[in-house]
Formats: C-alpha cells, sequence, structure tokens
C-alpha cells in the first residue's frame, strides 16, 4: 500500500517537522515527508529537511498582493509532490480562508495548549498568568478560524511551581514531538473521521485521544 505523502510548513527551526521526519524513517510507519514549504530562507529547518533528502522550497510570502495569492502558490508547491495532508509545523503565517477551505480535513496543526484555551501566541504565559495546573498540547484540523478547529487528540503536562514561560514550553514540547507524529499515522491508517464538526479515531481505546504525562 502506498503511504501517505506529507507536506510541512514550517517558519523557523521545525523541531515538529523533525519529529514527524524521524519518525517517517521507520520502514513501518504509513507515512512519508513529500516535501517542506517555508515562507523565509533563513528558516533552519531547511537545512535539516534537505540532510534528511527531502525536497524544500522557499515560498517567501513577501511581495505578494495578499494573502491568498500567496497560499495558492504554497498549495501548488504541494501539489506538486503529491501532497495528501499538510502539516504546519511553526508555520508562523495567517493564512487566509482559501487555503483550509481547500484542503479541508487534510490539512492540521499543533498548538502549544489545551484547546480552547489559550489560542493564539504567547501560549504558555497565558497558562501561567491564569494559574491552570495543567496544560498541554493539542493536535486538530485548521479551519478558516484560527485555532478553532475539530480537535484531533491531545497531550497534558501538568504545570509545576516555579514554572517559567521557558521551562513549561520546554515540557509541552516533548510532548508535540510524541503526539504529532500518532496522529499522522492514524491519519495515514484512516482512522481519523469528522462528523458533525467532532473527530472520531477508529480502533484506538477509548480516552486515548487525551494523553497524560507525569514528566517533571
Amino acid at each position: 500500500m502506498a503511504k501517505l505523502k506529507v507536506g510541512i510548513l514550517i517558519s523557523g527551526r521545525g523541531s515538529n517537522m523533525a519529529a514527524l521526519i524521524r519518525a517517517a524513517q521507520a520502514g513501518d510507519y504509513p507515512a512519508e515527508i513529500a516535501c517542506v514549504v517555508s515562507n523565509r530562507e533563513d528558516a533552519a529547518g531547511l537545512e535539516a529537511a534537505r540532510k534528511a533528502g527531502i525536497p524544500t522550497a522557499v515560498i517567501s510570502h513577501r511581495g505578494y498582493p495578499d494573502r491568498e495569492t500567496f497560499d495558492r502558490d504554497v498549495s501548488a508547491a504541494l501539489e506538486k509532490h503529491g501532497v495528501g495532508l499538510v502539516a504546519l509545523a511553526g508555520f508562523l503565517r495567517i493564512q487566509s480562508a482559501w487555503f483550509p477551505e481547500h484542503w479541508a480535513e487534510r490539512h492540521i496543526n499543533i498548538h502549544p495548549s489545551l484547546l480552547p484555551a489559550f489560542p493564539g501566541l504567547h501560549v504558555q504565559q497565558q497558562a501561567l498568568d491564569a494559574g491552570v495546573r495543567v496544560s498541554g498540547c493539542t493536535v486538530h484540523f485548521v479551519t478558516p478560524d484560527l485555532d478553532a478547529g475539530p480537535i484531533i487528540a491531545q497531550a497534558a503536562v501538568p504545570v509545576l511551581a516555579g514554572d517559567t514561560e521557558e521551562t513549561l514550553s520546554a515540557r509541552i514540547l516533548r510532548q508535540e514531538h510524541l503526539l504529532y507524529p500518532l496522529v499522522v499515522r492514524w491519519f495515514a491508517e484512516g482512522r481519523i473521521a469528522i462528523a458533525d464538526g467532532r473527530v472520531s479515531v477508529r480502533d484506538i481505546p477509548p480516552g486515548a485521544t487525551l494523553l497524560f504525562s507525569a514528566e517533571p
């Protein structure tokens, strides 16, 4: 059976991109990384992708008259490589409504909070300011509404006394690197379905879409 082709969009170091690349190097992993596209030519993740033998493309958003025109060129680069799933991995661009509509139910993102809590930026500081005892990360389908698409899976981590934005970010990031490849596997295996705006995942134990870490 042919493997699912995944296209990854990055703007920086692409640590979640690297986690997906590592997962895809396993022989039994049902997806392959078909290409990595960045809007910044200085994105550190591009070199990591090239070293892994993955085709890359740089499409700078500068000079485009609007977001949709840029998004259409990004989409064309993905389609050139036969991509069946788009994974955002630190892609720091707000996309036009056209892109998630064009890639509907084939477009995912990982966000460093337990959505719907704390969307947007400076997420860990939002969590600390709110005094929550648990935070984490969420993989969700992308829709035109920012950080509001149907939730596929989450991983929770404790917020510890004395945590800073940096220490909490690092703890969550370790879980992101585990959760994102798992969700891509589920997608590639055809386990994920959406009905009435809610996601179900077939053939996994009940509750497995919410993972807990007691890691200090």
